[in-house]
């Protein structure tokens, strides 16, 4: 019998790994940028596009099962997909029940499997790479692609891009826990997978690539995620191709001529798209927030927005699922004009209505896909309207068509440039990019600040994730080489608690790194998991293998960061798997002093020691309320940032502090009981005036 005969199966597969993985980390760490990123995106890119193709095959069987068998039901498909026509259902009245048990089912599987898949999955996408680049569960992408197949194969009105979005996006935050990649690049794989999924399902990488870093603001562009996007879209696409096609989803639209009179007609399309998108946006959250107060359960609301949509689609058939067959239908004079007129004018209308029951009563899907139908549709019905009175019209629908779909939702995502290059990629039509500017342009104007993703923030300087950077400029500049020292302690993984405690106890530390008997890095061990473990216990059970470590080349804003969101004051810098150096708030401190000591920059109350504080602004706190300026703060404390509703505020004199404002501190050694004092302080009981006594 064989040595490995009595070991268990996942000992005998994690050991190859144990093997490769440190290998594949020492290299992360060390490589530069442009084969770093041609290597990870690559990777996400494979997923992205076999993501793409699951769920694909997925939605097809989904749709076959439920509209199919259970409807007699075959929903018109784009000329890339098929091209199948306009038909009627055999059996209509099973349509709303249809529907409804596909809410049903997906709202079970959401909200017992994983809540934060509900939705569309690209704003749950944007929030992560904000906040938690590297928190994304293991079992999202699959609830979400199952969840999103039944929603949309069983008639709901949603898009395709928000799963497979989350698929890649979900490897991405994988990938950088499995690598152990720093903030930065975790951040940079979240977005490289968003873009990835897009532009394979869409078949559209160069816009997917652009939306990758326009997505994440309005008013801004996450420059560092342009490269690695590029590579994972367009690995993604040829995936995707290889397997299931890359014909444009649309169709290949022949290069049309533009006037310079029919400039108006664009501008009129910008109005309306900007018009029909405020309506889109106040009907897709206002049913969020009704619904959420729906007394049934969560998981039964996806059910009854489904059948009230299963009612709309008897009368209007163009609301159920993506849509994109009706689309390709507008694009066509002769399929156009065999529409009825009143349907034609009435369909981006229900679509809205149909979209927001869909999805936001809790059902899985994406908002990007019906957001382009729509707008597709409003340029229809434009076209539609003025073709026999007004003078100079395109002979066809198409041109109109496409400049609405760029219009409506490059305005609410604030994606301008990506969404135009997206459709163009997906209609085969570049000629229509001159005038579209035009209409996107008129149509953020009247969308203004309002987004159709929540989690997007205004700029880079709102981000959680760029708080030490802006905050404090020079620390990007400085490598955390720059400030570590030499780890106090570090303990080896075969030592027994009472001798760790006793080590960290002489140190003075509250925990330590633990290496292996190579002297390799394996993980963290904190002091206040020591005092409370069975003394038997050994090192290898209680330490933190998940522990985010740094690397020498770091930026210190990014090391600040990864320090802040681990909860720990400080983490091991390792370099090649061996451990290097540790760094604190105090050591990131002290250097950033010593970058600014021959600077003209000065930055008033800042010390060599300090320690990093995090708490919520609480009810009843005696900040609620207050200015920043109206606080006594304790000498030596720097307020850095404010945080509310996940954006970061810039904490001025006049800012005033709410309840649930998660404040961060920067606060020197000596003054760390003061500054934990104040975060805790409770607000005086308010005066009372007690009656005088009668005489």
């Amino acid at each position: 019998m064989s040595a490995s005969a009595g070991t268990p199966m996942w000992e005998r597969m994690r050991s190859p790994m144990d093997g490769w993985l440190p290998v594949a980390r020492r290299w992360v760490r060390r490589a530069r940028y442009e084969p770093k990123w041609l290597v990870l995106a690559s990777l996400i890119g494979v997923i992205g596009g076999l993501g793409a193709v699951v769920f694909t095959l997925a939605l097809q069987f989904a749709t076959h099962v439920f509209l199919g068998g259970l409807v007699g039901f075959v929903p018109a498909t784009p000329a890339g997909e098929g091209g199948a026509p306009i038909t009627d259902a055999l059996r209509p009245w099973a349509l709303p029940f249809c529907v409804a048990l596909g809410g049903l089912l997906s709202g079970i599987i959401v909200f017992r499997l994983a809540p934060e898949a509900e939705g569309h999955g690209t704003d749950a996408a944007i929030a992560a790479f904000h906040h938690q680049p590297r928190g994304i569960r293991g079992r999202v992408p699959l609830v979400k692609l199952v969840a999103s197949a039944i929603t949309i194969g069983s008639g709901g009105s949603a898009g395709r891009e928000g799963p497979t979005a989350q698929i890649s996006a979900g490897f991405g935050s994988f990938l950088s826990r499995t690598l152990d990649l720093d903030q930065r690049d975790s951040r940079i794989a979240v977005a490289a997978g968003i873009a990835a999924g897009i532009g394979a399902i869409f078949r559209a990488p160069l816009g997917a690539a652009v939306l990758g870093a326009e997505l994440m603001y309005r008013d801004d562009v996450e420059s560092s995620a342009l490269l690695p996007s590029f590579i994972a879209t367009i690995v993604a696409f040829s995936v995707y191709g290889l397997l299931l096609g890359n014909d444009p989803i649309f169709g290949s639209q022949q290069a049309y001529h533009l006037d310079a009179f029919q400039l108006v007609y664009y501008a009129l399309i910008g109005v309306a798209a900007g018009i029909m998108g405020l309506l889109y946006l106040r009907s897709f959250y206002g049913v969020t927030s009704w619904s959420k107060r729906w007394s049934p359960p969560v998981w039964v609301r996806p059910a009854i927005g489904g059948f009230v949509v299963g009612l709309i689609g008897l009368a209007v058939p163009g609301v159920l699922g993506t849509g994109y067959g009706w689309a390709q239908a507008s694009l066509g004079r002769d399929t156009l004009m065999a529409l009825p007129l009143a349907m034609i004018l009435i369909l981006p209308f229900a679509k809205i209505v149909a979209t927001s029951l869909s999805i936001g009563t809790g059902g899985s899907g994406g908002v990007f896909g019906p957001g382009m139908v729509i707008g597709g549709l409003v340029g229809a019905g434009i076209w539609r309207l003025l073709a026999p009175i007004a003078p100079d019209m395109p002979v066809d629908p198409a041109p109109f068509v496409i400049v609405g779909m760029m219009a409506l939702f490059g305005s609410i995502a604030h994606a301008p440039l990506a969404v135009m290059l997206m459709v163009a990629e997906m209609t085969g039509d570049l000629a229509m990019l001159a005038p579209a500017m035009v209409s996107v342009g008129i149509a953020m104007l009247i969308v203004r600040d309002r987004s159709i993703y929540q989690s997007q923030l205004a700029t880079k300087a709102e981000s959680p994730a760029h708080r030490f950077r802006f905050a404090m400029p020079v620390l990007g500049t400085l490598p955390v080489r720059h400030a570590m020292r030499a780890p106090r302690a570090v303990l080896s993984i075969d030592a027994d608690v009472g001798a760790s405690i006793e080590r960290l106890d002489a140190a003075g530390v509250p925990g330590a790194p633990v290496r292996d008997a190579a002297d390799h890095y394996v993980g963290v061990i904190d002091r206040d998991v020591l005092h409370i473990a069975d003394p038997t216990a050994t090192l290898d059970d209680l330490t933190d293998r998940n522990a985010p470590t740094l690397a020498p080349a770091d930026a210190l804003d990014d090391a600040l960061g990864t320090i802040a969101d681990s909860g720990r004051q400080w983490a091991p810098v390792v370099d090649d798997g061996l451990i290097v150096g540790s760094l604190s708030v105090r050591d990131a401190m002290t250097g950033y002093r010593a970058a600014l000591a021959g600077s003209v920059r000065q930055v008033r109350g800042l010390h060599d020691a300090g320690v990093l504080l995090q708490a919520e602004v609480s009810a009843g706190s005696a900040m609620d309320g207050k200015t920043v300026a109206e606080i006594l703060w304790p000498g030596d404390v720097t307020l850095v940032s404010i945080e509310r509703d996940r954006r970061l505020v810039v904490p001025s004199g006049q800012e005033r502090l709410t309840r649930g404002d998660r404040r961060t501190l920067l606060a020197a050694d000596a003054s760390e009981h003061a500054a934990r004092d104040i975060l805790d302080a409770a607000a005086p009981p308010p005066l009372t005036t007690e009656a005088a006594p009668s005489m």
